[in-house]
């Protein structure tokens, strides 16, 4: 067990990450030219009515000061008020999740299921035809930007075939599913070129491993050393590199959920920002960096569970 002491500690490493995080984000938000307060009255609002919106929401104090309020907001389980939605931000916020969830954790299913058959094809043919069209296919997957390849997709299986909504979430479960189609594979189209590449660079190199010629010395068939010895021992730098491309995803469905019109915390960011509405901002930017942190952490006990030879 002594394996996982990194769990007791590694919490205490994140206050400081969280407090960065929180800083910067509380700057860059006040850096957004444009007053919330005129924004949400419009050009023709009054000095007086504009000066009481500001006083109301706390924006005619120091910034310092605004920070102070906004660590105790956090310290209090609590993220202000929203100025456009006139509601408590972490109650929007908790409406919004479950849109972005979907997609984050449909999108990494899809793209596993691509990267490893394509990275097992590539590997176990490598130098041959396969394994120069999965590498060229890869190669001119990274290039292909997410809405550019969601609008592709609308177009294809929305506009031409007709088979799938263009956008929206919908109410019932099946409704959800078929709206998320398009949303997960756009993205897992994406992050599959990358995890596909990196498995297949590890499959390789366990595929000469001493472990897997020891195998097939005893008689072990070729399907049995692959799937047992090398898929294995090939996971474990796979698994930081989805950690560290799933803290991307979290922010890249900003893009997504824009392009598919999914009511989720990417779009609600969007919106804010242009109302400048700082608090949501702060809350959605704080959610999205402790679930990247979370994640990762995550994805330290994985490594450390597949593969007993690492230590944290």
């Amino acid at each position: 067990m002594h394996r996982y002491k990194f769990v007791l500690t590694r919490p205490l490493q994140f206050l400081p990450v969280v407090f960065g995080i929180s800083l910067i984000t509380f700057i860059l938000v006040r850096l957004i030219p444009g007053d919330p307060a005129r924004n949400i009255l419009g050009t023709r609002a009054t000095p007086a009515a504009i000066a009481s919106i500001r006083a109301q929401y706390g924006l005619d104090q120091p910034m310092w000061l605004q920070y102070v309020y906004f660590l105790k907001n956090l310290a209090n389980g609590e993220m202000g008020k929203s100025i456009l939605y006139k509601i408590d931000v972490l109650k929007l916020i908790v409406t919004r999740i479950e849109p972005t969830l979907a997609l984050v954790v449909s999108s990494v299913v899809l793209s596993v299921l691509i990267a490893v058959p394509m990275a097992a094809i590539a590997a176990r043919n490598a130098g041959r035809a396969p394994d120069h069209a999965v590498r060229i296919v890869s190669t001119f997957g990274i290039g292909f930007p997410p809405f550019w390849l969601g609008l592709m997709l609308i177009i294809l299986f929305s506009v031409e075939l007709g088979v799938l909504p263009v956008s929206g979430y919908g109410a019932t479960t099946g409704e959800k599913l078929s709206h998320l189609v398009l949303p997960s594979l756009t993205v897992a189209l994406s992050l599959s070129t990358v995890l596909t590449r990196s498995l297949r660079a590890a499959m390789i190199e366990q595929l000469k491993s001493d472990v897997a010629t020891a195998a097939r010395a005893r008689g072990m068939p070729e399907g049995i050393v692959f799937w047992r010895h090398v898929l294995p021992n090939s996971l474990v730098p796979t698994i930081n590199l989805l950690a560290v491309n799933i803290g991307w995803l979290i922010g890249g469905t900003v893009v997504v959920e824009s392009v598919f019109a999914l009511p989720g915390m990417g779009q609600l960011l969007v919106r804010a920002i242009f109302s400048r509405d700082y608090m949501v901002v702060q809350g959605v930017a704080m959610v999205f960096a402790c679930a990247t942190v979370l994640i990762n952490f995550i994805a330290d006990i994985v490594t450390v569970a597949v593969d007993p030879r690492v230590k944290l």
